[in-house]
């Protein structure tokens, strides 16, 4: 009797083990494995568009970026009195 309890709750402790501590694991490393291979990526193409000499039209086309305007002829500040 005493060795089928012990047996049970080694199942139960088996099981917690695997299923609140195992997987969780593995699903978040796998997570972070995609994301790290997603930012390379992304990282990859901005190399790619530096090189090609595109990162201009990228930069103007990202919220919170302006565009600079050309500065017109300097007009020299006289003071009015």
């Amino acid at each position: 009797m005493l060795r089928i309890i012990l047996i049970a709750l080694l199942i139960y402790l088996a099981y917690k083990f695997i299923f609140q501590l195992v997987i969780p694991i593995y699903k978040t490393t796998k997570q972070v494995k995609k994301g790290f291979s997603e930012m390379q990526d992304q990282m990859n193409e901005q190399m790619r568009r530096q090189q090609n000499g595109q990162t201009g039209s990228q930069a103007s086309e990202q919220p919170g970026f302006r565009k600079k305007e050309p500065a017109g002829d300097y007009i020299d500040f006289e003071e009015i009195k």
